[in-house]
């Protein structure tokens, strides 16, 4: 059993996969920095500053208005619609950004497989037989 499921751990499909998932969530790390640290900031600026996260719609008489929307959900029912356009605008710069660099490197791999490939020399034997059977074939036979 232990060597069946050393055969299952070291086939390349299952390694292939483990490096993806460490290497998606590295870059997932990186996009999501990207988005909070750039995009959104900008975002803010552009907007004068709003947070989208403490838009909400009170639903119960008990939640008093321009609380923040932690605070507000202690009280009663609420509709947080901000944290929802905020999480909706992070997962579309995300994918935009995903997007960007698929893309970029669909390139690489269309010119990669563009490139012609090199041509291998004949062997200096073959050519000699390729010469011999050319001669062969117009010699008139008796």
């Amino acid at each position: 059993m232990l060597e069946e499921f050393k055969k299952f751990a070291l086939r390349g499909n299952v390694v292939d996969l483990a490096v993806g998932v460490i290497i998606g969530a590295a870059f997932g790390a990186i996009v999501n920095s990207a988005v909070q640290d750039l995009f959104m900031p900008a975002i803010g600026a552009l907007t004068g500053g709003l947070d989208f996260s403490n838009y909400y719609i009170p639903l119960s008489s008990k939640v008093q208005a321009g609380l923040p929307y932690a605070d507000a959900k202690k009280q009663g029912a609420v509709l947080g619609y901000g944290q929802f356009l905020t999480l909706t605008l992070n997962f579309l710069i995300v994918a935009f950004v995903l997007f960007l660099v698929i893309r970029a490197m669909n390139k690489l791999q269309h010119a990669e497989a563009k490139k012609p490939e090199a041509v291998a020399e004949i062997p200096a034997d073959v050519k000699l037989l390729v010469e011999i059977r050319d001669l062969l074939a117009v010699k008139p036979r008796v």
